[in-house]
């Protein structure tokens, strides 16, 4: 008997918790329903704020904007004017140099020998030439004789001139300061004038040449490529309309996607359109002037060109502007607060400045609409969230059972 009795009891206190599990879950349901309608209606009021602007005298650009690559106005492409092998390689990609600085030697076997021979040449055809003109009897065939042992000897003479050269060669040199991008030679390779590759192929921009290789010439790339650092132009495209309105000469604000800022030119417009895209896009050459930190062959940048440009123009915020009946209006506050509306003559809208040619002076305050959120905007940021009655009930369950649950403990 005792044993249903507690039996009884207990079912008695579970359907007392179910009750008050109800009770709980209905008022915080009805609270947050409370708290979200509460907050969506005071949310949706603004209130309007008049503020006041002074007109002012501004400068008003106007600019297309393009996009293009950094390119070197110096790269110029080296070779070797002597024949024989590579005794010394002075650089490696990526070396800067001064014009003047050697970049590689080669041994004067070679062209010690050239310089021999072509004297030799140079000798036998002077002795025929002294030879023809002594025998000579005044004939057709004897003066054509002397005429072709002439040339002969202007021919000779060419040789040696340019064998002493090659002689004087043996060491190249950098004809212009900059970087060193491409190395294509190696101690051991055997090189003709006016060629460089070995047979262990080429030294790309960041990598090194190989040494004592030993190879042989077969093709003909330049043995180094030097890229100048301190002259530069951008290559841009820009579209039909756009062409139109810029012209040589134009400044160009230049930016790199760092951030780093710098200037430059119009020098070039192309006459041609490019139509690989299906739209017509005009080739455009800038040249950057001055001197500008991280700028590098192949990068992006972005420009602004500027094909108008004024200072002293009146202008207000452009939010100030409303039109009425067809006619631009402003509204000036006076000194003692008096707001009164106002026609102007509008002209260019750059930004969020519209340009005023008539009807303002500098200095007039002319009033702006603004809107601000409303006051229940705040019962969105999750700080000020309240439930009907006060706080949200708290407390435990008995031995930390949850209501209809299992026991915890």
């Amino acid at each position: 008997m005792k044993l249903r009795q507690f039996r009884i009891r207990i079912r008695r206190m579970r359907a007392r918790w179910w009750v008050l599990s109800a009770v709980v879950v209905l008022a915080l349901a009805g609270g947050g329903a409370w708290w979200i309608i509460a907050a969506q209606t005071e949310s949706a009021v603004a209130t309007p704020v008049a503020q006041t602007v002074a007109a002012s005298l501004e400068t008003m650009e106007q600019s297309v904007s393009a996009s293009g690559t950094l390119t070197p106005t110096v790269q110029e492409e080296v070779s070797f004017a002597a024949s024989g092998t590579v005794t010394g390689v002075n650089v490696l990609a990526g070396t800067v140099v001064a014009a003047g600085d050697v970049l590689a030697t080669v041994d004067t076997l070679t062209v010690d020998a050239e310089v021999l021979a072509a004297r030799a040449t140079l000798a036998s055809a002077a002795a025929k030439l002294t030879d023809s003109q002594d025998a000579s009897d005044g004939s057709t065939a004897a003066l054509a004789q002397i005429a072709a042992n002439t040339a002969s000897v202007t021919t000779a003479q060419n040789a040696v001139d340019e064998a002493v050269a090659a002689q004087n060669a043996v060491t190249l040199t950098a004809p212009v300061a900059g970087v060193v991008t491409v190395v294509n030679v190696a101690v051991g390779d055997v090189i003709s004038a006016g060629t460089s590759s070995s047979g262990a192929g080429t030294a790309a921009a960041g990598a090194t040449a190989a040494a004592g290789t030993g190879g042989t010439t077969t093709a003909s790339t330049a043995a180094f490529t030097i890229v100048g650092t301190d002259s530069w132009t951008v290559d841009l495209t820009v579209g039909e309309a756009d062409a139109a309105l810029i012209a040589a000469d134009n400044q160009v604000e230049l930016s790199l996607d760092d951030g780093t800022a710098f200037f430059g030119t119009v020098s070039e417009i192309g006459l041609l359109p490019s139509t690989t895209t299906g739209v017509a896009a005009y080739p455009v050459v800038v040249t950057v002037t001055g001197s500008a930190p991280g700028l590098f062959d192949g990068v992006a940048v972005t420009a602004a060109i500027v094909y108008e440009r004024r200072t002293d123009v009146l202008t207000v915020a452009s939010a100030a502007v409303t039109s009425v009946d067809g006619a631009s209006v402003v509204t000036v506050k006076n000194a003692n607060g008096t707001e009164i509306s106002t026609p102007v003559t509008v002209g260019a809208t750059v930004g969020n400045l519209t340009e005023i040619t008539a009807g303002l002076a500098a200095g007039d305050e002319v009033v702006v609409a603004a809107f601000t959120p409303g006051s229940g905007n705040a019962g969105t940021t999750g700080t000020d969230r309240t439930f009907p009655g006060g706080e949200m009930p708290t407390g435990d369950f008995p031995a930390g059972q949850m209501p209809g649950g299992t026991n915890n403990g």
